[in-house]
């Protein structure tokens, strides 16, 4: 069985191969093509999950060496794959996910001219992101995290003819790369510190390593998450990321990229446990980071816009829990898996919309929209109870579980970190509402485009409403189905580790206080935008309003920081380089220029004044002759 697991990356792989290099032949076939490879390795992912089930303890972790990637003298970084509890849950959300966006692709891009290779971007996104979840040493996995920052930045630029999606693609791939220098200089520090990037000697010293070289290996790989995973200070990038196709937002928030930071950290749980101060700074920029994307997500009318910061705070959510070590790496991942189901139907949901609306994005222009479109009413609405964490559904039994482990803290940090995640559940139940109210409630309010075509709201074919039926079943039963008997829980366990935590409160008092938190923010939702009309112009707003609109002032901060401080920086550098180096330069040159034109004026060919010169010399040397014998 250990010979599949690199088919599991060949087959999406080999996919965008034939794609991007097969010509127009199969600008018909090439994404039913690209579809059934994804399909292959969900079904290769399948088989090796059902042979980890029939095994037990460590025969669950299965390993191959493919070849000797970097053999120098007594060092050794070979290209292999290591398949375990951990990496198995990604390989089946990947490939699962995966395929069913491929699936809703065919009906979405079916009038898209490039839409082969729109699928071949696909296939390498799927194969980047398995790479990076299977790979059995830190230097691999670099290979795929690069691999999906590659494939990301052709996808969210795929249609380069508009400007603002050729810039949000360069502004991806940039912020990534601050990310991911932060990672190559973690595997560094990885090297110098244990001699090996392979992820068993790695994570077993840690215990062994000094305190100072964990934490600065723990926030170099935290950084690098930020990148990924669109976490402050590293987050500008992803609400404009929406300007990619509709699938690939769903791919990339929901089972691809974002999550690759909470893989990473959870991958590294040792080190992070071995390092108190990196676990601080994990748990701080998940907390900031929730409460920041739901802010956002209040303010917008972009329906994709408004789900991106969703994204940004339910990963936050993650990075939290992972933060806070073994009592929280189990429910990150469950949160994970949960998130992957609801999230994708969201923005699938979201893109039979545009579909329907003639790709209309501004909330404020729907309105009524049950009426046309049930299926993706229903399906959408299920995805919106699971990621307020409604009663029975996927998101109740994921993020509460986040919700206790932060209290479980303890302490006046466990209070702080408490009392941010169930102030996120509100909001996340207000902003989730509004955009449920604005999009599928009250009146209709679409009206002509600038050419006079008026949109004529209508539900989307079954190659993109089956996905979206599959997804809510996820949506539903995924969470009911990880908590019995705490199957998840126990599924990890022998990868993650788990503790159980002591919170001040009980988790019945959470969990009632998570639901008044829930309640109070549909309500405010619904007395908001359910009991008065939605204005097709946005009004004015408060102050934050304005400045969530804004992405609370994100892109102003790093243009005044970044972007200007830099300029003033270059400016200040060249003015230094002119001044003082050229000056010094160019002084240097020009001092020994005159002193040889001057020297050269006595080299003038005549006796005579070589004769003056023999006589002043004479003279000056009787002069001193005589001066020292009087001394």
């Amino acid at each position: 069985m250990e010979n599949l697991i690199g088919l599991l990356v060949a087959a999406p792989l080999l996919g965008a191969a034939v794609l991007l290099c097969g010509g127009r032949r199969l600008d018909r076939s090439g994404p039913w093509v690209g579809t059934l490879l994804a399909a292959v390795s969900f079904a290769l992912a399948v088989a090796l999950f059902a042979d980890m089930l029939g095994r037990s303890g460590e025969e669950r972790t299965l390993t191959t060496t493919v070849f000797s990637w970097v053999p120098v003298g007594g060092f050794r970084a070979d290209v292999g794959f290591q398949l375990d509890q951990l990496s198995m849950t990604f390989v089946l959300l990947i490939t699962g996910v995966g395929t069913l966006i491929h699936l809703y692709s065919v009906g979405y891009m079916e009038h898209d001219e490039r839409r082969r290779r729109f699928f071949g971007y696909l296939n390498l996104f799927l194969a980047a992101m398995l790479l990076l979840v299977v790979a059995g040493n830190y230097l691999l996995l670099y290979v795929g995290w690069e691999g999906v920052g590659l494939a990301s930045y052709l996808l969210i630029g795929f249609w380069q003819h508009k400007p603002s999606a050729a810039t949000a693609a360069k502004k991806a791939f940039l912020v990534n790369r601050v990310g991911d220098m932060g990672l190559s200089i973690a595997i560094m520090l990885m090297f110098t510190t244990f001699g090996t990037f392979a992820f068993g000697p790695v994570l077993e010293g840690a215990g062994q390593a000094g305190e100072g070289k964990l934490t600065a290996v723990g926030l170099m790989l935290l950084l690098a998450a930020c990148g990924k995973s669109a976490q402050v200070p590293l987050q500008s990038w992803l609400g404009d990321a929406m300007e990619g196709p509709t699938p690939v937002s769903a791919l990339i928030h929901a089972a691809t990229m974002v999550t690759a930071g909470v893989y990473l950290i959870t991958r590294s749980g040792a080190l992070f446990d071995a390092a108190p101060t990196a676990q601080t700074a994990v748990v701080t920029v998940g907390a900031v980071t929730l409460l920041f994307g739901a802010i956002v997500g209040c303010a917008k009318d972009d329906i994709k816009k408004a789900l991106a910061g969703s994204t940004m705070s339910q990963i936050g959510y993650m990075i939290l829990a992972a933060g806070l070590g073994p009592v929280g790496y189990v429910f990150a991942i469950m949160h994970l898996v949960t998130h992957g189901f609801f999230k994708a139907g969201l923005f699938l949901g979201a893109g039979s919309v545009m579909h329907g609306m003639n790709d209309e994005v501004d909330m404020r222009r729907y309105g009524g929209l049950r009426k046309y479109m049930p299926v993706t009413f229903v399906t959408f609405g299920l995805g919106y109870l699971a990621i307020i964490g409604f009663p029975g559904l996927s998101g109740f039994f994921s993020k509460d579980k986040i919700i206790e482990a932060a209290f479980a803290k303890g302490g006046t940090e466990g209070w702080i970190l408490g009392g941010a995640a169930l102030l996120g559940a509100g909001i996340t139940a207000f902003y989730m509402t509004r955009v449920m109210l604005m999009t599928f409630f009250g009146e209709r309010r679409w009206q002509p485009d600038a050419d006079g075509n008026a949109p004529h709201p209508h539900e989307s074919p079954k190659t993109m409403t089956v996905p979206m039926v599959i997804l809510a079943f996820g949506s539903v039963f995924a969470g009911g189905l990880f908590a019995v008997n705490d199957t998840f829980l126990k599924w990890l366990e022998p990868v993650t580790g788990h503790a159980h935590g002591n919170p001040p409160v009980s988790a019945l008092t959470v969990t009632a206080a998570t639901m008044v938190v829930l309640v109070l923010g549909v309500a405010l939702a619904w007395a908001r935008y359910g009991r008065k009309p939605v204005p097709v112009t946005a009004p004015r707003g408060s102050w934050l309003t304005r400045a969530a609109r804004r992405d609370l002032l994100q892109d102003d901060f790093n243009h005044i920081v970044l972007v200007r401080g830099g300029e003033h920086l270059t400016r200040s550098l060249v003015y230094v380089d002119h001044t003082l180096v050229d000056g010094v330069v160019n002084g240097t040159a020009a001092s020994v220029g005159g002193l040889s034109g001057r020297m050269r004026r006595l080299q003038n060919g005549y006796a005579r004044s070589y004769a003056v010169s023999m006589f002043g010399g004479a003279a000056v040397l009787i002069a001193a002759t005589l001066l020292m014998r009087a001394v």
